[in-house]
């Protein structure tokens, strides 16, 4: 059985997102710690976080991966949005302890000028300041389609931002599909390949969890625009072996494709019946 679901909003609270999944036939889910585009956040309430937990551990439940806000960009050369960045994900993380032994996932930033490695300086700077030995959170960096001047386009450029963490059991990578295809891995020809490339250079062992989307774009196309599951380039019989490839079994597989509560149920039904 996979883990499988997607995006919610936490507008109704956390034990109710344990429940709408449950409703859409899932037992996982993706959450914003923070409004998206504009970084606020919501209050978690302790008493609502502890119902989560006992949620999802009454329905097995596999682990939950929040998303950092896109307004985060830790490595900006802006130094204020920098800094806010900074701060984010200091916040972020202190409130993931709400909900102990899930992952925390964000787009690793954009170095917007300044050169893929000073990117990757800053955003491994921004972790060794906030993560800590006692944190039981996952922090995990996002494969990214290389659009622009975004850092983490490459399995080479995360394995460089992994190098200079210090807490490195605490860190991970969260897999992209449609991300990984537009940033020119061949996920259709080829899947084995590119995971047995992800293991050379990262290891499978820090893949912790599975963005599932299709893409509306080519190979390569450096675009970042997710498509519906069989409705892309990747295609259905592609985005299947994924999901049923022994190397990546028992992660938590998070929808992001462009769809209201219908259609997520559609697919998440769907990706269901590929493990009978």
């Amino acid at each position: 059985m996979i883990n499988i679901g997607c995006h919610l909003s936490v507008t109704k609270g956390y034990e109710a997102m344990g429940k709408t999944m449950c409703d859409f036939g899932g037992n996982t889910f993706a959450f914003f710690t923070r409004n998206p585009r504009g970084g606020k956040s919501k209050e978690i309430l302790p008493e609502d976080a502890a119902a989560l937990n006992a949620l999802m551990e009454k329905e097995r439940f596999g682990k939950l991966v929040a998303h950092g806000s896109y307004t985060m960009n830790l490595c900006a050369s802006n130094e204020t949005t920098r800094e806010n960045g900074w701060d984010m994900l200091q916040n972020d993380i202190r409130r993931m302890e709400l909900f102990p032994g899930n992952y925390y996932n964000f787009h690793p930033g954009a170095h917007t000028g300044q050169g893929a490695e000073k990117g990757i300086e800053l955003i491994a700077d921004a972790l060794n300041s906030v993560m800590f030995p006692e944190m039981q959170t996952i922090v995990l960096l996002e494969t990214m389609a290389g659009k622009g001047s975004e850092v983490g386009g490459t399995f080479e450029e995360l394995r460089a931002i992994i190098d200079r963490v210090a807490l490195k059991d605490k860190l991970g990578v969260c897999f992209d599909t449609c991300h990984t295809w537009d940033a020119g891995y061949d996920l259709v020809d080829d899947l084995d390949g590119v995971l047995r490339h992800f293991d050379e250079v990262i290891g499978l062992d820090r893949l912790y969890a599975v963005h599932f989307n299709d893409s509306k774009n080519p190979r390569a196309s450096h675009k970042d625009r997710h498509e519906k599951l069989g409705q892309g380039y990747i295609g259905t019989d592609a985005m299947k072996r994924i999901a049923l490839h022994p190397a990546l079994q028992n992660k938590p597989f998070i929808l992001e494709t462009p769809n209201d509560d219908a259609g997520y149920i559609r697919e998440i039904g769907i990706i269901k019946e590929w493990f009978i």
